[in-house]
């Protein structure tokens, strides 16, 4: 199944856009793992493993699909990634689709390499994820293999247009034939959405367009009417509501928004917390808080 299809199917069941990212951090780990682990001497990886299920467990009938950060599991090497591929099967267990945050590239068998490791169920691919940001900045023979295992296996690519990052100015919005060089980039990613569409209106090459960029959003959604946008920076980085609503279309697709420490970390909110209560109590009111705040803020209100 064509995985924009897909993507719409899981939003429309769910009736939001909200994606989790999955990104632990060693030293904002819950009490309750850590201490446990240090009776026990478990592994940081195992911790990683135990505290990225348990909020999977909570979110998995709230919201579409979950975000993975490689870079915080690959920090522990080997058996950091073994945790994640154990991430990744989890959340797929649960009905979930998984967009693996890895911003790969390269090109020609080294890009077929990435895409055959990461892209679609297994064993087609070693990973079984359905989607894989990817970076396109080395030119479009380079996003030429991932489009094809896409289409293949019905997986989906995000592709870095417009990041959230302050730093995305230096490079991303510099004019080159009187043109930023993201709205180059968009122009190609709109092209292979075109080429790829599955049965609604959005095809399987999507865009990375960061929420902290308003206006280069509204901008891009014209530019890209036929590409599904992945939104970061929504809560924690700045972003809020209201500044991700160019990025759906009228009937609330269009878009999914991430949002990771805001949710993950919730129990580390005084407001969110209560005596007594379990850490995922709060990634769990977190979640419906950012549910709600989409909902009430954006298109996605009409799902």
């Amino acid at each position: 199944m064509n995985f924009a299809d897909q993507l719409i199917a899981k939003i429309q069941s769910k009736k939001t856009p909200l994606v989790v990212g999955i990104d632990p951090r060693a030293d904002r780990l819950p009490k309750s793992i850590t201490d446990a682990a240090a009776k026990k001497d478990t592994s940081l990886s195992e911790q990683y493993l135990q505290f990225s299920t348990a909020i999977i467990n909570v979110v998995a009938p709230l919201v579409p699909a979950i975000k993975p950060q490689m870079a915080f599991f690959e920090e522990l090497g080997p058996q950091g990634m073994v945790a994640l591929g154990q991430v990744v099967e989890h959340a797929k267990s649960k009905g979930l689709l998984v967009i693996m945050d890895g911003k790969r590239n390269d090109i020609g068998s080294t890009a077929a390499a990435y895409a055959a490791a990461y892209m679609g169920p297994k064993p087609g691919s070693s990973w079984g994820c359905d989607a894989l940001t990817v970076n396109p900045w080395m030119g479009h023979d380079s996003l030429s293999p991932f489009v094809d295992a896409g289409n293949k296996f019905g997986a989906g690519i995000f592709a870095l247009v417009k990041t959230s990052n302050p730093g995305s100015q230096n490079f991303q919005e510099r004019v080159s034939d009187g043109r930023p060089m993201f709205e180059w980039i968009a122009e190609h990613i709109q092209k292979l959405a075109v080429e790829t569409k599955g049965q609604g209106a959005y095809g399987i090459a999507g865009a990375v367009v960061g929420a902290t960029y308003p206006k280069q959003l509204d901008e891009l959604r014209k530019i890209m009417p036929n590409s599904f946008f992945l939104i970061p920076g929504f809560g924690a980085q700045g972003g809020t509501a209201a500044d991700v609503a160019g990025g759906f279309d009228s009937h609330g697709l269009g878009a999914v928004v991430n949002s990771s420490r805001g949710i993950i970390f919730a129990y580390e909110k005084p407001e969110l917390q209560t005596d007594g209560q379990d850490w995922t109590d709060a990634v769990k009111q977190a979640t419906h808080n950012a549910i709600s705040q989409l909902r009430d803020h954006t298109p996605a209100g009409n799902l």
